[in-house]
């Protein structure tokens, strides 16, 4: 295995894993079904593994559910076997396909014991290997004991002594069966995204076969960076629909383009956050948008050092913790994506959702991942037994990438929570959370007029401050009972004909709030108590944290 220094990682990884002796057995996880530049030539991941890597073999086999086992290369050699003349066409039958590459590794070792043996390189090559060796059928007896086969092809002998390999292709590590996945003999290649070089090379070719796709003004240099995070195949795809509809991919398409593949590829596990408001149209204290703007500063100036490897976003329901993060979003100049529901009722499922959210996140680059409800969504560290131990699984899965340390500065985790109290310690401690931000209420009636206010001109409605001062304004306005409050109004301004601020008058006539006052607050106590800094609780609410009353 001899390998050009332009390879790619992941082989190179392979070729020195193999030719160590370290191993032979390896199980290639990931982006497994793109297409691979090779050669001016957009390739799947069997053929680049053959032509990157398997040249010396002298016989490679090759086996999905679909096809069954085939030979790639080297089918004279097989039909030399004097096995063969007593079988059929190669079977379809995992088992049995197992069985006879495993027969005929055998048959080797017994020449080569018997001094009669011509050095033979062999290698296999299992596509879709999870749906033979599923991590959900682990207790079944008969899938077992096939991956106790397979995984005997890595630790045990003739095999280990034998010039052979074998490669098992599986779109998530997590769907595939545990015998195999943890068997310490076998190496976890993980096969990454694209990045910028790699779209280079591609965007490079499809420029030459789909010419009329590409705008001729624009370099690939900034569409390949502009779309990191995107798969060549998905890519390919675009480029073919746009050459056939004559339509150019130009600078004012990367955006949108870039957030419609990803969303594809993630199989609708993450949603983008696309937003074009700031901090300014967030009502809150000065003391926490002055240090949101500071940390976006840094970040816009690379000085990753003091940048938090995440937030918290905490406060009571309806004080707009999602839409601070729109607002967010639009400040920080990058892509911010929503974790979607990822929990699957198949086992090993969520597992391998989480693991390609994860693959897609490093691949982006900078990028900021949003959690809300994070109370419910990042398990626990004991979820019982009433999940099978899924909720464990996955807080370890999130909570290992969350205080990853090489991530600060690239990713910036932000979650969001009314009940703070629910999620893990061990998940806001720093290093994962540096920064615990409570969203509070109104605590003056000055407050209280200038969030109406904002928010009846979107319905354009304007009363000016002087106006709202002769009402009986409530205090501990969240900005969602406020809107709600503004719909109201707006509403009996259009059906009754009256006038903004007689419409405000009449609503606040019994007016109720929409969270209890007793449940109000606890979720402000809670928040208030893991503010990171005083600074971004009012004055008037802070003996909450001591249990006192506002």
């Amino acid at each position: 295995m001899t390998l050009p220094d332009t390879a790619p990682a992941w082989a190179q990884e392979l070729a020195v894993g193999y030719v160590s002796g370290a191993h032979g057995q390896f199980i290639l996880h990931g982006n497994v079904s793109d297409r691979f530049p090779l050669q001016g030539r957009r390739v799947s991941l069997t053929r680049a593994l053959d032509a990157l890597l398997l040249g010396g073999f002298e016989l490679v086999f090759t086996y999905d559910a679909g096809n069954g086992l085939a030979v790639l290369r080297g089918a004279e050699r097989l039909a030399q076997w004097p096995a063969m003349k007593e079988m059929g066409p190669l079977p379809r039958d995992p088992r049995q396909a197992v069985e006879l590459v495993t027969r005929y590794l055998r048959y080797r070792a017994n020449l080569r014991a018997l001094g009669r043996d011509e050095v033979e390189h062999v290698a296999v090559i299992v596509r879709g290997v999870e749906q033979i060796l599923p991590a959900g059928r682990a207790g079944d007896f008969d899938v077992s004991s096939l991956a106790s086969l397979v995984r005997d092809w890595a630790g045990e002998p003739p095999f280990t002594d034998l010039p052979f390999a074998s490669f098992l292709i599986a779109d998530n590590l997590a769907d595939l069966h545990p015998l195999v996945a943890n068997h310490p003999r076998v190496d976890k290649v993980q096969i990454p995204l694209p990045d910028a070089a790699v779209l280079r090379e591609a965007l490079a070719q499809l420029r030459l076969d789909h010419p009329r796709a590409f705008d001729p003004d624009s370099g690939d240099e900034e569409l390949a960076a502009a779309l990191t995070g995107v798969s060549v195949a998905a890519l390919q795809s675009l480029a073919r629909r746009r050459d056939h509809e004559n339509r150019q991919i130009g600078p004012a398409d990367w955006v949108s383009i870039k957030k419609s593949l990803v969303e594809d590829e993630a199989g609708g596990l993450i949603e983008f956050i696309d937003s074009h408001r700031s901090l300014d149209d967030y009502h809150a204290q000065e003391a926490l948008k002055t240090w949101l703007r500071q940390d976006m500063a840094l970040w816009r100036a690379s000085d990753l050092r003091a940048l938090p490897m995440g937030y918290l976003f905490c406060g009571p329901v309806g004080t707009g913790k999602t839409y601070l993060v729109e607002c967010l979003a639009g400040e920080a100049g990058v892509p911010v994506i929503k974790l979607k529901n990822f929990r699957d009722r198949w086992v090993g499922s969520s597992e391998g959702n989480l693991e390609k959210i994860f693959r897609l996140i490093r691949a982006l680059g900078r990028c900021i991942v949003f959690i809300d409800e994070a109370d419910q969504t990042l398990g626990k560290r004991d979820g019982g037994s009433s999940d099978s131990g899924l909720s464990g699984r996955l807080y370890s899965m999130i909570a290992q990438e969350m205080s990853n340390s090489s991530n600060r500065g690239r990713v910036m985790w932000i979650l969001a929570s009314s009940r703070c109290d629910l999620i893990e310690v061990d998940l806001k401690r720093p290093g994962r959370v540096d920064v615990k931000v409570p969203l509070l209420p109104t605590t003056t009636v000055a407050e209280s007029a200038a969030l109406l206010r904002a928010l009846l001109k979107r319905f354009d409605l304007k009363l000016e401050a002087a106006e709202l001062a002769t009402l009986p304004l409530p205090t501990l306005l969240t900005p969602g009972a406020a809107e709600a409050l503004a719909v109201k109004v707006y509403r009996r301004h259009r059906t009754e004909q009256l006038a903004p601020l007689e419409a405000l008058a009449a609503c606040l006539e019994g007016y109720q709030a929409p969270v209890p006052r007793d449940v109000l607050d606890f979720q402000m106590r809670i928040a208030i108590r893991e503010a990171t800094d005083m600074a971004f609780v009012p004055p008037s609410l802070r003996p909450l944290a001591e249990g006192g009353a506002p």
